[in-house]
């Protein structure tokens, strides 16, 4: 009894991570490198850091000599935080650097292109800096917040702003919830200009500095809706010694739902850093989720999922990966489903485990059969069908003359996926 809480225990903690993994699988964030939203916001007429791009040592001389600027911030662009603390795998420090030499631009560059960065956000072997950002560097005199969201209570954009810039915004939130301001966004109306002015004045601009701030506030919304985004965030939202109100730093968040009509946008997606079988689902409309395991799954339904993997886990086995394929799969989403499982040399057998109500059974059965022959499958497969069309789908599999084990229900299916590493 002892031994099957303890094991009851260990499901329980790893569907919860993988609750967490499964909500973030849902939806394909769009995650663009710090230069690409600051062109966007240039593009808008928002104030931002003026800077150049370097992809090559040749681009950062050419910087040194035509970019001229009283200091220069030379920035690795790579989707992580924590760069300015990060190190390279060169021993070279710091994914961020300052200099007022023109003549030290090119040798930092040299320095970051090309080689892993490693920061507290990247895999330990870091991630390639493929491009460098050299941007004007300006003093701060004083950080604000500013950011633009759709909020579901308000059913609708929402602007949001404090004084207390440049730090955690939730923490400000926590200890001091007198420093947020909220002001819903008619839809219809847009941000007017007396709501800017109220927002500038909240942010402590004062004089001529609260009309630029006002003005960039209406800008930030007009890019809002334009691009379709979900959320803009600017920390700190800025003022310089010289008065100049900036927009120091961004985050942009998507509405993936509107890709089909933000293509500039969206093509702009940088996926070289992303896992590449969660790339290459992505692109057939599946959900991949990358683990440590040597039980590939494949399942429909993010809840059948973490049901499969909890009991895959509690009958002593480990889950390769999460890879759902949804209510409207076809045969050849279930084709290169399996492509993806197979490309991972530590899946050593596959669980399939299907629950036909929108889907039907055939479909998949199908797809396996298809699949199992054109991939030329030779580690163990376990199937569990149940649902529409479940007794054509089961003779589908029987007179294909593939060795495929099949499950009584999703139990039994775990625990013979389990035994098969065994034999």
């Amino acid at each position: 009894m002892a031994m099957s809480l303890c094991k009851l225990g260990a499901a329980a903690a790893f569907s919860s991570k993988l609750r967490a993994a499964a909500i973030v699988s849902q939806v394909r964030w769009l995650n663009l490198h710090e230069f690409q939203s600051k062109k966007m916001m240039a593009d808008g007429g928002i104030t931002v850091q003026r800077f150049r791009m370097a992809e090559s040592v040749e681009d950062a001389v050419d910087i040194s000599k035509n970019f001229k600027v009283r200091e220069y911030v030379i920035k690795a662009q790579i989707l992580a935080g924590g760069r300015g603390k990060g190190k390279f795998d060169t021993g070279f420090k710091g994914g961020v650097h300052l200099t007022k030499d023109p003549s030290k631009v090119a040798p930092i560059v040299k320095e970051m292109l090309g080689h892993n960065l490693i920061t507290n956000q990247t895999p330990t072997t870091g991630v390639t800096v493929r491009k460098v950002m050299c941007a004007e560097a300006l003093d701060i005199e004083r950080e604000t917040y500013l950011a633009f969201l759709m909020d579901r209570t308000c059913n609708g954009p929402v602007m949001v702003g404090s004084p207390m810039g440049g730090m955690d915004i939730e923490e400000v939130a926590h200890k001091d919830p007198k420093a947020i301001y909220k002001e819903p966004i008619d839809i219809g109306t847009g941000v007017t200009d007396a709501q800017a002015r109220k927002m500038a004045g909240f942010l402590n601009f004062k004089g001529t500095k609260q009309d630029d701030a006002a003005e960039q506030i209406k800008r930030l919304y007009k890019l809002f809706l334009k691009v379709d985004a979900t959320q803009i965030e600017i920390n700190p939202f800025g003022e310089t010694p010289d008065g100049q109100v900036v927009c120091f730093d961004a985050k942009i968040n998507f509405d993936d739902n509107a890709a089909f009509r933000q293509k500039e946008i969206f093509a702009m997606d940088d996926t070289t850093e992303s896992d590449r079988r969660e790339v290459e689902a992505a692109k057939h409309s599946l959900n991949y989720i990358g683990m440590d395991g040597n039980i590939g799954c494949l399942v429909n339904g993010a809840g059948l999922a973490m049901a499969t993997m909890d009991l895959i886990k509690l009958h002593g086995g480990v889950p390769a990966n999460f890879l759902d394929v949804g209510g409207g799969v076809t045969e050849g989403q279930v084709y290169h489903a399996f492509r993806i499982l197979t490309s991972d040399s530590q899946v050593k057998a596959i669980l399939v485990n299907v629950f036909g109500g929108i889907v039907n059974c055939a479909t998949i059965a199908n797809g396996i059969v298809n699949a199992a022959k054109s991939i030329k499958l030779t580690i163990p497969l376990v199937v569990r069908l149940e649902g529409t069309n479940v007794d054509a789908a089961r003779s589908i599999l029987e007179k294909s003359g593939l060795p495929i084990t099949t499950g009584s229900d999703f139990e039994d299916a775990a625990i013979k996926a389990v035994a098969s590493l065994r034999k």
